[in-house]
């Protein structure tokens, strides 16, 4: 044991200096890169590649994504593990397109990039082949807590004890708590609750390599997070890697955030893993999934492909509904449900309300792209045409928040075309996945009404919102949701249409526990005010809002199209 440990503290040594000259040196050529023409062509690509959104934009008026993990363990050591990295990133860079990071380790030196961008953007050629390395991780980011700092993106690193990097998807709710009685005076360099879990747990490693410093190593890591489980507040799906041990994941004992295990053989026949925030990560890299991660589970994969799993705290399947309405890919199966089935049972639960308004409808549009499934099965079921009427630039930068509103709404035109062959004389009703402040559907409104709608009616997939999302997606303040204090009737004038429909909380709610019996409950505080966690109140959402929620908050830009 002792030279096991003398060995772990010679390696972390190693690691750290490797590390920090790594950062050093891809800093500095960042730089050079920015000094020079060739590199102000560059940084001036990549800041408009960054506003190139698809399904995962973050909306101006709406919701914004989080983010999203992966994990890898290859048993190869010649092959590099960078490139699947990469690729398992670009599968999820729907979940945050703000910055991107990647770790890498060949069992003896971690190696790391990260920045503010697009995938593609911040890993270059150059990035790539300095990332060696058969184990890794990497994340994509929309700041849920902290800034929009490159400092702020993932991963996170501490040195001691061992040498551990950590990825988060999620939120904690009790980071002030942390912060001040957890840390053991440890120093953090940022504001995100990331960084103060990593510390969280870092400490409590420490503490029980100490006190039991004979106790087999896997044991001293289930122990100290189990340890880290009990203090640790809110939602968080977790990847790190650590010195000498390996891939080491968790998830909070709600399992708000999805969290997926992976597998397959390699050429001669031996176990590789992957961890990551959705399934639809693995296709592109032959995994097959194995299972979620269970609430208050931990999964060890150490540097041979062994897998140890310990169930640390008491878990009770609590996911996040906002997942399957509007973050999570349509190809991905989270908690046994497939996120498509998903909505399109929202657009059979929704039709039925429809039917029941009576109103006079020529043909249903879908606001895309996240709107489609539900919009398909409305179409299906009361028998109506379906039609592409609103057709979306992707290749529009990012739209930073605008000076007046004559130019916020030339930039929603810009992202959204209506077609006049569709709407021409036609009663048109508009499917969204969700309304969330409500500006640029108004303006979309108006759109469908110049292009020749004759009426122009609106439903949700989602129920109205009314209360924040503090379990990792960043919403505006309440008195920015277009549904604040407001009726059905008084959001319909709002947003300038002849009639509007939301999916209730009941139908919702039952769409996904019809599909999988084994969930006793979703989250879906941002519909019903119920956070399952139990520690959120008037005043914790008055401070989260104070601190900057919202439109308000610094640095946060605006998007459009955006509901």
């Amino acid at each position: 044991a002792t030279t096991r440990r003398a060995r772990a503290t010679a390696t972390t040594t190693r690691a750290t200096r490797d590390a920090r000259r790594a950062t050093t040196a891809l800093s500095s050529r960042a730089c050079a890169m920015r000094r020079g023409g060739a590199g102000d062509a560059l940084g001036a690509r990549a800041r408009a590649n960054a506003g190139t959104r698809g399904r995962g934009a973050r909306r101006g008026d709406g919701a914004a994504r989080a983010c999203g993990i992966i994990g890898v363990v290859t048993r190869n050591e010649g092959k590099g593990v960078a490139a699947e990295i990469y690729e398992g990133l670009l599968m999820l860079q729907h979940r945050g397109q703000d910055s991107a990071g990647m770790v890498t380790y060949d069992g003896m030196r971690f190696k790391e990039k990260k920045d503010n961008g697009l995938v593609k953007d911040v890993f270059d050629k150059s990035a790539m082949k300095y990332l060696d390395g058969h184990i890794g991780m990497g994340h994509v980011r929309y700041p849920t807590a902290g800034g929009l700092s490159a400092t702020e993106a993932q991963p996170f690193f501490v040195n001691q004890p061992l040498g551990i990097y950590l990825i988060h998807n999620g939120n904690l709710t009790n980071t002030d708590e942390l912060r001040a009685k957890e840390l053991n005076n440890r120093h953090l360099r940022t504001g995100s609750d990331s960084e103060v879990l990593l510390n969280v747990f870092a400490e409590d490693l420490s503490k029980e390599i100490a006190a039991h410093p004979d106790k087999d190593s896997d044991k001293q890591l289930f122990d100290a997070v189990t340890v880290t489980m009990g203090k640790v507040k809110g939602a968080y799906s977790i990847i790190s890697l650590i010195n000498g041990q390996g891939m080491f994941a968790f998830r909070d004992p709600n399992g708000i955030r999805p969290l997926v295990l992976g597998q397959r053989q390699n050429a001669d026949g031996e176990d590789e893993w992957c961890v990551a925030s959705e399934d639809a990560a693995f296709g592109p890299l032959g995994f097959t999934t194995v299972r979620d991660v269970n609430p208050g589970e931990a999964i060890l994969i150490t540097a041979e492909g062994k897998m140890i799993s310990r169930q640390c705290m008491k878990g009770s399947i609590s996911p996040c509904i906002f997942e399957y309405i509007y973050l999570a890919r349509p190809d991905s199966q989270i908690n046994g449900i497939s996120v498509y089935e998903f909505q399109l049972e929202l657009g059979r639960r929704l039709a039925k309300r429809i039917s029941e308004r009576g109103w006079e409808i020529d043909t249903i549009v879908p606001v895309p792209d996240g709107s489609r499934p539900s919009a398909i099965e409305v179409a299906s079921a009361l028998d109506l045409p379906y039609r592409e009427g609103l057709v979306k630039n992707r290749y529009v930068g990012r739209t930073f928040i605008m000076p007046d509103q004559r130019i916020r709404e030339l930039s929603v035109r810009r992202k959204l075309n209506a077609m006049r062959s569709v709407f021409n004389g036609k009663r048109v009703l508009l499917i969204d996945d969700s309304i969330v402040r409500g500006t640029t559907m108004n303006q979309i409104v108006q759109m469908c009404r110049a292009a020749g709608a004759v009426k122009v009616y609106l439903a949700s997939a989602a129920p109205p919102v009314r209360f924040p999302n503090v379990y990792g997606v960043d919403m505006p303040s309440r008195k920015e949701f277009v549904a604040d204090d407001k009726t059905e009737d008084e959001i319909c004038a709002t947003l300038g249409a002849d009639g509007l429909i939301y999916q209730t909380v009941e139908d919702l709610l039952q769409a996904g526990l019809g599909m999988n019996a084994q969930i006793p409950r979703f989250d879906a505080s941002c519909f019903d005010g119920d956070y399952v966690t139990g520690d959120i109140d008037e005043p914790y959402l008055e401070a989260l809002e104070a601190a900057g929620r919202g439109k308000g908050k610094k640095g946060v830009t605006q998007n459009a199209p955006a509901r």
